[in-house]
């Protein structure tokens, strides 16, 4: 009977139609094609009733007396009809000009407008000003016309104010005169401007609190911050001369700047992409000239201009849409019952052997783990049950046995066992979760889902980095790509870079195509995926140097992290032309990081330290991964640095140990099962699964629209290729014959010395002191420290012997 109950119930075609999400006309109705129809049929009638407005004032006296009756009593072919939109259009015009508010109708076209626009993705102002503060004009200009204008009714087909203007403006005449109603009227419109322009207030105070300025020609002035393409430019009336030469200076192949009514340029994107800063820096214009600013930083305001806007640049982009994402199942963990009562009734038989009793046992299905819960009897030691592990292993012939005990925060303990049919964490699953969809971090990673079924995510930010390690094959590419796509879904390029690193060359090269979106690289960088350990070595020291910068711009802003410093800026409480600048964050991934340190050592290990140390509150935040968990790999300098970890399957304890500083990773059952440590705390998660094709798909979205000029460069670097490692530049023919035995010497008894160089292989001083220096020079001993004995860099001759190899 219990199997015939588990067995799952068939759908229905109805019921699996709406399994799938919603019905087939609601998603057709939200298809953005759709959008883009209804917005061009918006686009299309607000166009007609305009062209019908425009007509009216030409042609309204003569269509006025055949306009009696409703427009659906026109005949098609009404004769004498002279509105260049017909019959229709004529009666249109009638009703909201005539008998509606006057000129001011057109204020009626404004919502649709935007409306349709916004359908055709295009980022214009909100729905609801586009409402609201069309009506209040078309209101206010409907009752001044009305009311200073009625004489003109007299000998006129067309009503200014139209009919509800002048009855209103006959009832205010009525009630307050004349000389009352203009004055109610100049009132109320003064009102309307301070309420439609937030700059005319703080315009006011300057006038009657400052000493007027001598009238020369004002020098042109570009708004803060404003990057490459949709940078506005603001200028005096006057300055039409001159704002003609400040337009040449942004020609491009096929736009040219345009006038709107505030009298603001757009200037397209310049040819050279550079990342926050503003065009008045790149033109070195003064602002605080039009301001009125003394020029100190306490005193720099310009939120008379509005919040910068980030995005402006990029207003068009679309985030990555589900679709692109598979679905491999519902997301569901699969319950067998006949599994979880003999796993239940092997682990009590197990505990009961060797004289434990409990008084319950529960189980949690997860996706690939189930975990059982239990309470022992009073007096039984945990010890005693931790010790049993191989023993439960053994009577439930799984693999990957793992005992909590306890259970942190409950009465309990916990015996992890992998399910028999495990299932997949799709990406999809994640990425659509509410929790995902409505997390505010700054900079969130969905890695998949735990035992309990629940989304696991965590800001990046507050790790602030992050060390992933593994045995091959047992997730942690995907990892890596999780954690790159949980960004991509969630962050806009202009609020993020990624610094990437690849020494296999294969891993990250997908990625390259949104070089131009998302990616960061040295200005002279061929290739936005690095890849050569020098550019390695290089990008470190330039991402060293861009950390120095962004301290040195948050002790100007007297701020202390990127949040408060762009929050800030975005306040446009910051002055451009002091260097300031909206700062994205930068996120670098490093795989193979045990490689890179076999080749470059400390080169690489002494930048990825102080970045870690120090980059956390200007937004830069490091992700390394490795397939070889040791000590020489993951020092302590790391480890401290680097509290947040990943730790998927290893295959022996002590690698366990050296990445979570416990044992659990050794009883991992692979594909994807990963342990999460921070603060000591072990959470088991079955991480998301995204393969290369849905990366592609993603990708290719991404790189289809519109992007930035360039990728986000780097602070140069001027080193040198060679520096750090002098042996790079040494003949190898001219080393000393002793050298490899030396090396092999140093590295068995891991400490060196030039005296004991000299007494292992019996020669002269002199020549010991140069066999030394050759090998600080090839990276293997490290420079001299006092009195403390030299470093030995090189822990193993397998390290050895691949150092010797790239440089042959």
């Amino acid at each position: 009977m219990a199997k015939k109950e588990q067995q799952p119930i068939k759908k229905t075609k109805k019921e699996k139609s709406s399994s799938s999400g919603q019905p087939k006309w609601m998603r057709l109705f939200k298809d953005e094609r759709t959008h883009f129809i209804i917005g061009l049929l918006l686009l299309m009638a607000v166009s007609y009733v305009a062209l019908a407005f425009t007509s009216f004032f030409y042609t309204g006296a003569a269509d006025q007396s055949k306009l009696q009756g409703t427009w659906f009593h026109l005949s098609n072919d009404e004769p004498g009809i002279q509105n260049w939109t017909g019959a229709v259009g004529a009666h249109i015009a009638e009703v909201l000009i005539n008998q509606g508010f006057g000129v001011a109708a057109y204020a009626w076209l404004v919502f649709p407008l935007i409306l349709g626009l916004r359908l055709m993705s295009i980022r214009t102002i909100p729905l609801w000003k586009s409402f609201l503060y069309p009506m209040l004009i078309m209101i206010w200009l409907s009752l001044f016309l009305g009311a200073t204008l009625s004489t003109i009714y007299k000998d006129s087909f067309l009503f200014l104010g139209g009919e509800n203007g002048y009855y209103a403006g006959e009832w205010m005449h009525g009630k307050f005169g004349w000389t009352g109603t203009l004055l109610v009227l100049l009132v109320a419109g003064f009102a309307l401007s301070i309420l439609l322009f937030k700059g005319l207030i703080p315009f006011l105070k300057r006038i009657f609190t400052q000493s007027p300025r001598k009238t020369e020609k004002e020098p042109v002035v570009l708004s803060p911050a404003k990057q490459s393409s949709g940078n506005t430019l603001t200028m005096n009336i006057d300055d039409e001369e001159e704002s003609e030469d400040v337009s040449s200076l942004y020609t491009t192949k096929d736009e040219e700047p345009s006038f709107s009514t505030d009298f603001e340029i757009t200037a397209p994107q310049p040819e050279v992409y550079d990342p926050g800063l503003s065009i008045a820096e790149q033109q070195k214009i003064m602002h605080l000239n039009e301001l009125g600013n003394n020029g100190d930083e306490d005193d720099y305001d310009a939120s008379m201009l509005g919040e910068y806007d980030p995005t402006l640049d990029l207003s068009n982009y679309r985030f990555p849409v589900l679709d692109l994402l598979k679905e491999y199942n519902n997301g569901q963990a699969s319950v067998d019952m006949d599994e979880q009562n003999n796993n239940k009734n092997r682990i009590i038989n197990t505990l009961r052997n060797y004289g434990i009793e409990i008084d319950s046992i529960k189980a949690t299905v997860g996706p690939t783990i189930t975990l059982y819960e239990i309470v022992p009897k009073p007096g039984v030691r945990i010890s005693k049950i931790k010790n049993l592990e191989d023993d439960i292993a053994l009577s439930l012939a799984a693999l990957g046995i793992r005992i909590i005990a306890p259970i942190p925060g409950k009465g309990t303990i916990g015996i992890e066992v992998p399910n028999r049919d495990p299932q997949i964490v799709s990406m999809r699953s994640v990425i659509s979760s509410k929790k995902f969809q409505d997390s505010k971090f700054d900079l969130p990673v969905a890695f998949g889902s735990t035992i309990t079924n629940e989304i696991f995510m965590l800001d990046l930010c507050k790790m602030p980095h992050l060390l992933v390690a593994g045995a091959t094959g047992q997730g942690k590419s995907v990892g890596l790509n999780a954690i790159i796509t949980s960004l991509l879904y969630k962050k806009h390029p202009s609020t993020l870079k990624f610094v990437l690193v690849d020494p296999k060359k294969v891993e990250f090269n997908i990625y390259s195509d949104i070089e131009k979106h998302y990616l960061a690289k040295l200005p002279d960088g061929e290739e936005s995926i690095i890849t050569d350990v020098s550019k390695v070595v290089q990008t470190l020291q330039s991402l060293t140097i861009e950390m120095d910068n962004r301290y040195d711009l948050l002790k100007k802003a007297h701020v202390r992290n990127i949040k408060e410093y762009n929050s800030k800026f975005i306040s446009r409480h910051l002055n451009p032309e002091k260097g300031h600048r909206f700062l994205p964050y930068i996120v670098v991934i490093i795989d193979e990081f045990g490689d890179l340190i076999m080749q470059a050592g400390k080169e690489v290990e002494m930048p990825i330290a102080r970045i870690a140390q120090l980059a956390r509150a200007v937004g830069i935040h490091m992700v390394i991964a490795t397939q070889r968990p040791s000590t020489n790999i993951i020092t302590g300098v790391i480890k401290a640095n680097f509290p947040a970890r990943v730790a998927f399957r290893v295959m022996a304890m002590v690698d366990s140990r050296t990445i979570l500083d416990t044992p659990g990773a050794n009883q991992l059952i692979g594909r994807g099962d990963m342990l999460f440590s921070q603060g000591g705390d072990l959470i088991r998660v079955q991480c998301a699964f995204v393969d290369t094709p849905e990366v592609e798909k993603i990708v290719k979205y991404i790189a289809q629209q519109t992007s930035f000029p360039t990728a986000y460069y780097l602070p140069e670097y001027v080193g040198g290729d060679g520096e750090g490692n002098e042996f790079s530049d040494m003949d190898m023919s001219k080393r000393d014959p002793l050298f490899e035995e030396a090396a092999r010497l140093i590295i068995l008894n891991q400490q060196g010395s030039t005296s004991l160089i000299q007494r292992k292989f019996s020669i002269g001083y002199n020549r010991a002191g140069r066999i030394v220096d050759q090998l600080e020079a090839f990276g293997i001993l490290g420079p001299p420290d006092g009195s403390k004995p030299r470093q030995v860099l090189v822990t193993d001759e397998y390290e050895l012997e691949k150092r010797l190899k790239s440089f042959l």
